[in-house]
């Protein structure tokens, strides 16, 4: 029988601009419609929802780079307006997200699917909650 799975069963390591399977990153250009929303990115949603309910929130939906919304959500003059029960929410808020990108854009989910059980793996040594730590540890 012929499967549309890969046979491949190492580890895919996605993460920089122009390199395979960067459309897995919350940074690459997928718009989402979610909560009555179109947001650009993923990562617009994710780092929004820091903030709901204040002015943040749309202010980070509006900026014109997923990166400009990593940004703005990690400046310490905003910390007194991220919500109280972030840490208890952020894997939800992240589920949400991926599973509104991967659903509304059928190319991704096709994409992903294709990868069968192989392994992804945000590879950065940026973040080690999210990645790997770009060493493998995160």
């Amino acid at each position: 029988m012929y499967s549309r799975l890969s046979p491949d069963t190492s580890p895919i390591r996605f993460y920089e601009r122009g390199q395979p399977y960067f459309e897995f990153t919350n940074f690459a250009e997928f718009p989402i419609q979610l909560d009555g929303k179109t947001w650009p990115t993923s990562e617009h949603y994710f780092q929004a929802q820091k903030f709901i309910g204040t002015p943040y929130e749309e202010q980070v939906r509006d900026l014109p780079r997923a990166r400009d919304a990593f940004e703005l959500s990690r400046r310490p003059e905003l910390s007194q307006w991220l919500r109280k029960d972030w840490e208890k929410v952020k894997q939800d808020v992240m589920y949400k997200a991926l599973l509104a990108k991967f659903s509304q854009h059928s190319n991704l989910r096709d994409m992903l699917v294709k990868t069968g059980n192989r392994q992804l793996i945000e590879h950065t040594s940026r973040d080690s909650y999210w990645g790997d730590g770009g060493d493998g540890r995160g």
